[in-house]
């Protein structure tokens, strides 16, 4: 995915995966700042259990404010493949 755009996002490189995704390094074009771009797998995009899980990430991720904790500045969808947009 390095290279390619994601909406406003140009995906730079991946940092990590895991049991929910793949977690990549993006510039936000529109606010000109780096972001951690967190991809739900394509094929669990069409398992509503893991589909409303991220979702749920998302609104608790939006619901805290700690030092430890990174910030969620979105929640993208384009073609089917759903996204956390973080504090880098």
């Amino acid at each position: 995915m390095s290279g390619r755009r994601f909406g406003a996002f140009e995906v730079q490189g991946l940092i990590g995966a895991g049991g929910m995704g793949e977690v990549y390094r993006a510039r936000d074009g529109r606010l000109g700042r780096d972001v951690a771009l967190k991809i739900l797998p394509e094929v669990w995009g069409s398992d509503p259990d893991r589909s409303a899980f991220f979702e749920w990430e998302a609104r608790t991720l939006a619901s805290l404010n700690h030092p430890h904790i990174a910030d969620i500045y979105g929640f993208e969808e384009r073609d089917g493949i759903r996204a956390l947009a973080l504090e880098f």
